[in-house]
Formats: C-alpha cells, sequence, structure tokens
C-alpha cells in the first residue's frame, strides 16, 4: 500500500521503498505491505465458500476509509459476524447480501472492506447451495440479460513502466498499460515525460505486433498529476491531453484521474468541464473518473453531472457487492462506461469471484488482478472467465 499523500508531495524512492515520513493516517512506512482477512464459510453440506476483505492501494485519500487493523476486522468477524451468522438459510444472494446492510461497526455503517470480502463469501456460499457459478446467480438475481462470456482485462504496469508493457502486449492483454503515473517525477514538468511514454507504448505495440488483428486501447491512471503538472490550469491540461492523442497514434486512449479537485463536488465540476472542453477542442480521450467516485451515491452524482466517460467501480472501496452490482446496471443504464476494478493489493480469491460479476454485469473492461506483475492477474482472471464460459455454455 502506498500513502498517496506522501507521493504527491515529492517522497523520494530508495529501491522498492519509498524515504520519509508517511503523511496520511493508518501509515506507519509511505510504502508498507497490504494485508487480508481471510473469511471461511463452512456449509451443513460440508461446501466451503471464500471471500477476502481487502482494502485498496491508496486508502485514506479522496474520500475512502481510512487503512484498517486486520485485527480489528478478525475481532469483528468472530465475535460478532460468526455467531449472527450460524445457523442461517443461504439460498438467495440478495437476501443474504442485505444482512450487510442491517450490520453495524462500532454505532457506524459496516466499512467497505468487511463487507466487500462477507459479501464475497456470500455469493460464494449460494452458488456451491445451488451448484452454479456466481457469474450466474448474479446474472439471474439481478437480471442483468447478459450472455456470459469474457470481458475485455485491463492489465498494470506497476512501477516497471517497460519491462511490463512487453509482457501485455506479448501476451496480448486487451487493455494496457496503466502506467502508475503517480508523481511528478514520472509524469515531468508540464507532462513532457507523461507524453514520451504514451508515444513509447504505441510504438511498442506496433514493433511487437505486428500482426493488424492485435489493437489493444491505452489507459493510464494519472493519480490527478496531470493538473499537478499543468499548475492546475485547465486550458494547458486540455493542450497536454491533445499531446497525448497525437502520441497515442490511431489506438484508443482513456487517462484515469486527470485532475484532482480535492473533494467530491469540486471533482465532478473539473471532469465535466475537461469533457466539456476536450469535445469543444476535438481531442478524442476518453476521461475515467476513479478517486472521488468511491460508493454508488457518489457514481449517481458524476453521472448526472456527465463527468466522465467511464467511471472505475473500484470494488474494495464500494463495499458489499451487491451495491457495485447496482452501480453497473447505473452505468449500463446511463451510457456511460462500465469498469469494474479494483486494487493490486487485492487476492487470487477476490480475482475470481471479480472475475464473475464483471462476466455477469457485462463490464466493459475489468482490472486484471491481484498484483502488477501482469502473469498473475491475467492468468488468474483470464482462465476463472474461461472456465465459467464453459461451464455455463454446458448446461
Amino acid at each position: 500500500m502506498d500513502d498517496q499523500m506522501a507521493l504527491r508531495h515529492g517522497a523520494q524512492r530508495d529501491g522498492f521503498r519509498y524515504v520519509g515520513l508517511p503523511l496520511t493516517p493508518g501509515f506507519t512506512s509511505i510504502r508498507q505491505p497490504s494485508s487480508a482477512v481471510l473469511v471461511i464459510i463452512t456449509l451443513s453440506n460440508g461446501s466451503v465458500a471464500l471471500g477476502d476483505c481487502v482494502a485498496v492501494q491508496y486508502t485514506g485519500v479522496a474520500g475512502r476509509d481510512a487503512n484498517m487493523s486486520p485485527n480489528d476486522i478478525v475481532d469483528y468477524v468472530r465475535e460478532t459476524v460468526a455467531p449472527s451468522w450460524e445457523g442461517r438459510e443461504i439460498n438467495h444472494f440478495s437476501l443474504a447480501s442485505s444482512w450487510l446492510d442491517e450490520m453495524e461497526w462500532r454505532g457506524g455503517p459496516l466499512p467497505s472492506v468487511v463487507g466487500y470480502g462477507l459479501s464475497q463469501a456470500l455469493l460464494h456460499a449460494v452458488a456451491l447451495s445451488q451448484q452454479r457459478t456466481m457469474a450466474e446467480v448474479v446474472v439471474e438475481e439481478f437480471a442483468t440479460g447478459v450472455s456470459l462470456q469474457p470481458v475485455p482485462l485491463f492489465t498494470q504496469s506497476g512501477d516497471e513502466r517497460y519491462h511490463s508493457v512487453d509482457r501485455m502486449i506479448l501476451k496480448r492483454a486487451d487493455i494496457l498499460p496503466h502506467g502508475l503515473m503517480n508523481s511528478e517525477e514520472v509524469v515531468g514538468r508540464d507532462g513532457v515525460k507523461f507524453v514520451e511514454y504514451v508515444a513509447w507504448v504505441t510504438q511498442r505495440v506496433a514493433a511487437l505486433s505486428p500482426d493488424e488483428d492485435y489493437v489493444p486501447r491505452l489507459h493510464f491512471d494519472t493519480y490527478g498529476m496531470l493538473g499537478v503538472a499543468c499548475g492546475q490550469r485547465m486550458d494547458d491540461v486540455v493542450s497536454l491531453l491533445g499531446r497525448v492523442r497525437a502520441a497515442a497514434s490511431t489506438l484508443q486512449i482513456r487517462i484515469e484521474h486527470p485532475v484532482d479537485g480535492g473533494s467530491r463536488d469540486h471533482h465532478i465540476e473539473l471532469m465535466a468541464d475537461l469533457k466539456v472542453r476536450l469535445a469543444r477542442s476535438g481531442i478524442d480521450v476518453g476521461i475515467v473518473a476513479d478517486e472521488w467516485c468511491n460508493t454508488l451515491e457518489d457514481m449517481r452524482h458524476f453521472v448526472a453531472a456527465n463527468a466522465a466517460d467511464m467511471i472505475h467501480v473500484k470494488v474494495p472501496d464500494v463495499g458489499p457487492l451487491h451495491q457495485s452490482i447496482a452501480a453497473m446496471s447505473l452505468l449500463r443504464d446511463s451510457g456511460v462506461g462500465a469498469y469494474f476494478g479494483g486494487s493490486c493489493t487485492e487476492t487470487d480469491v477476490s480475482a475470481r469471484v471479480s472475475a464473475h460479476v464483471a462476466m455477469a454485469c457485462g463490464a466493459d473492461q475489468a482490472l486484471a488482478k491481484p498484483g502488477m506483475g501482469v502473469d498473475e492477474g491475467l492468468a488468474i482472471m483470464r482462465n476463472e472467465m474461461r472456465r465459467t464460459t464453459a461451464l455455463a455454455t454446458t448446461k
């Protein structure tokens, strides 16, 4: 996990770590290991359902919950959840997931990370009890109308911005490279290094995939740093995105979180304004909302303001999976791109569940997770989607 506030204030790299003191509450160092609380539900027939409580890489910023102690979560599950769930029937996910809406954590609503992990286990339990895939359960209970098939996967490079791109291209990733453009050092003054990187990725795609049948989409996560690089001057951000568009040549390109408004309402204003300016300038760059768009209610505000071409449904931040399913329905109905995402800090269990839900909701793209090493995320989620498709189509 990374302290985003410290990175924005110029924390210096030292190998894999960062030097200096953390600035965001809940962090003991600027870069620290993430944690997961592993939830196991044993059914009366002996089947075992799994779910993992995990948080995102950048906790405690942009309206997200602060980093939580895994020991606190373990105590809550053992002392509160387990006794209240023992002996309950679990035949329908939509009913079981409503239990989470009724639960409290220290006098308030259930933290998103806890709701996320518990809902994974509940969905898995229902699928086991019905002897169906989790994707089939979601399609039927939420009437998504989707024909199950793999959805495009978006791969992350992490700090290995160059070698990872080669891995992505050779593995024919649908969308690449993420880029982790999370500091001024990486983006460069006025965004010059970012433009150079976009051009390099574009050239690398052409060099390593001469066959014309492979045309990936480009998607870069910039963590608000384009606004920082341009001194928060929107005219300069538009000009920078024009250079980015040219650097991408004929490839479709999306930019996630180009600017940061510092609060949800101001951020929505900035993103909506940027969309209008890009359209007026004829710059074909898709804008993706991420920070300050954490909950279903947040997404409703972004959609109403036409503040994004695509929204990142960052599932650990949204909380219980039925909320993410509702968010995907909202985006589909509104004509906004639906990105079923998450974080590199997730696990193989949460990734597999995400593969099912992304398919069941007809996501425009899903994040290949966990990790930022390319291979693990692609293997886990591609193969889970292929297995799910095979099972669903042979019944």
